[in-house]
């Protein structure tokens, strides 16, 4: 081999060497290593008791958890009451999150594969959660990828198809964060009714119902002198006459009061129909009266709805006409225990008149029914010029 054989040799030998160094920083460049390890939890040192903000953020909208005087709250439901547990479920959840398998992802660009793209991006946009603190000032950043789907096989006793196992999260903004946990978090979205709070208020022991329709025909008053009384219709024509099938219903109406919503506080009455309302009024054998407006049904199935609560509870015990001194210590103190529970029932249930609710046709279906809906049917009474229907002889069988 001679001088010039060796130096093209070692010329290229230089430009192998130096093609390999760059494509494999290229390598490096291209695919970024996650950091995490299986098993570790996705959001290291969580400040759980530091949470007082939570902003979940989708493409075009976004919703707001704050507390409020220890409170939590639904800001674009006018501050209406959060429900504690869900958000603690979720603050706990995402505290203790850990990593099923780390992801090792390639340029920010191929995120958009993950739906690991932050909503302000649009297409392919995942769910972001902001954790702040009490002046606004983000903790930590969480986001809500793909879902990972598993598939069933076809041998199943339910048939083939596929279902969330798990999804794609990604820490703040952080490549090495990107991981696969176990829990596809398909309840966490910006749906604030999902958000609220729907404890109710409960009617009980009812012992009148009056109903005033915009429509005077259609109106009607139901009263009862025990709890377990037959209903009695006020102002009944002679031939109207309650139906107990159809009125037994109105016995336990609202005694399981929800709704499903509420309503925007910049909802205007003529929009909602209680500028216009069917309006009900129920009293109780506890003297409480809940003065209640229904409004205009939704496409579905909802009516706007508001209520009202009055009365207090007994100051004195009325003594019964033969009860005897050593049961007066007793029945005192059940007394008071009841009115106590009372008063703190009339002073929940008045926090509810401030809003404005989207409640189930099924709720309020009792009050939704017209005069003639509760009175039995009449008769069909045979024309006068009717002729009934000859009986047929009866054939007797001939004599042998």
């Amino acid at each position: 081999m001679n001088r010039k054989q060796l130096t093209l040799l070692l010329v290229l030998g230089v430009v192998l060497g130096g093609l390999a160094i760059y494509f494999s920083r290229q390598e490096k460049e291209t695919y970024t290593a996650s950091a995490a390890r299986m098993g570790d939890k996705v959001v290291a040192s969580f400040p759980i008791n530091d949470v007082s903000q939570i902003t979940i953020k989708q493409p075009q909208s976004e919703l707001n958890l704050a507390k409020k005087n220890d409170t939590w709250t639904v800001r674009e439901r006018d501050d209406y009451a959060a429900n504690f547990s869900e958000i603690a479920e979720l603050v706990r959840k995402i505290a203790d999150l850990k990593i099923t398998q780390p992801i090792k992802v390639s340029s920010p660009a191929s995120l958009a594969k993950l739906q690991l793209i932050t909503p302000d991006k649009g297409t392919n946009a995942g769910t972001l959660i902001e954790f702040k603190d009490k002046d606004g000032k983000v903790l930590k950043t969480l986001l809500l990828g793909k879902k990972h789907l598993k598939e069933s096989p076809s041998s199943s006793p339910y048939g083939g198809g596929s279902w969330p196992d798990g999804r794609y999260v990604m820490v703040g903004t952080d490549l090495q964060s990107v991981a696969l946990v176990s829990d596809a978090m398909s309840n966490v979205e910006n749906k604030p009714e999902q958000w609220l709070d729907k404890d109710f208020f409960k009617v009980e022991k009812i012992r009148a119902i009056s109903v005033v329709s915009t429509n005077a025909t259609n109106s009607w008053k139901v009263s009862r002198e025990t709890e377990s009384g037959e209903w009695k219709l006020a102002d009944a024509k002679p031939e109207e006459k309650l139906d107990t099938g159809k009125t037994s219903s109105l016995s336990s109406v609202l005694a399981s009061a929800t709704f499903a919503d509420v309503a925007k506080a910049d909802a205007k009455p003529e929009d909602t129909g209680l500028d216009k309302p069917l309006e009900a009024t129920i009293e109780t054998f506890d003297n409480l009266t809940y003065q209640v407006r229904i409004g205009k049904k939704t496409s579905d199935e909802n009516y706007y709805f508001k209520v009202a609560v009055n009365g207090e509870p007994p100051k004195e015990r009325v003594p019964g006409k033969d009860e005897k001194p050593e049961d007066k210590t007793k029945l005192d103190k059940e007394f008071k225990e009841k009115t106590t529970k009372l008063a703190d029932k009339i002073k929940q249930e008045k926090s509810y008149e401030k809003y404005a609710y989207l409640v189930s046709k099924w709720t309020i279906d009792p009050l939704l029914k017209e005069r003639k809906d509760l009175l039995e049917e009449k008769k069909e009474e045979p024309k006068k010029d009717d002729k009934p229907t000859p009986e047929k002889p009866e054939t007797k069988p001939d004599a042998k």
